[in-house]
């Protein structure tokens, strides 16, 4: 059976949402996107720590407006950058209600219907790791329905104030096991949790 980790950037207040770019997610009429570039930029430890040990991932799971967004910008954005070879080759699920939704990046496959019944089919197709990128709304729903196997965060030394918080009220209780933790000399800390 697949494991599912969501691989996230968190502030010390708990806020996943738009950390790139002021415009990566304006829902609920959330203002401070870009709030982890400013760091992200000065601190390469943290990224490259973010990426070590991914060796065991199969395939990453999106929801929709997160694949478009995310897999866009990275497959558009000039050469070098660490992100596009694996965006390429790596199988991408993409959750969706509309049967008709169009998934133009190469090897991405539709997840058709109500995402938690769709994400749990997929995990019971084979072995490996699939790891959830952003996609708050799924992410919720899947930790509501006791789906996620373990998480990568990276936690910035940032509060937001507000916004999509990395746990939804009704998140399903879950002991973790901190298995591996990076601390940079910037102040992040990268923190991979599994299922106790």
């Amino acid at each position: 059976m697949h494991t599912l980790i969501a691989v996230e950037f968190v502030s010390l207040d708990g806020i996943m949402q738009s950390p790139g770019r002021p415009d990566e997610d304006t829902s609920g009429g959330f203002t401070r996107g870009g709030w982890a570039s400013t760091h992200m930029a000065t601190d390469p430890e943290a990224g490259a720590a973010a990426m070590a040990g991914g060796n065991a991932t199969v395939g990453m799971v999106f929801g929709h407006h997160t694949y478009t967004d995310l897999v866009e910008h990275w497959l558009t954005t000039p050469d070098p950058n660490p992100f596009t070879e694996v965006l390429r080759k790596t199988p991408k699920f993409v959750a969706s209600r509309r049967a008709d939704t169009e998934l133009p990046h190469p090897n991405s496959t539709l997840l058709h219907g109500e995402a938690v019944e769709a994400v749990g089919r997929l995990k019971q197709q084979g072995e490996g790791e699939l790891i959830l990128l952003g996609s708050a709304a799924l992410l919720h729903a899947l930790q509501q329905a006791d789906l996620v196997d373990g998480y990568i965060l990276t936690i910035l030394p940032v509060t937001v104030g507000g916004g999509k918080r990395l746990f939804a009220d009704g998140t399903a209780p879950s002991a973790l096991t901190l298995t591996r933790s990076v601390v940079t000399s910037r102040g992040a800390i990268v923190a991979e949790y599994r299922r106790a």
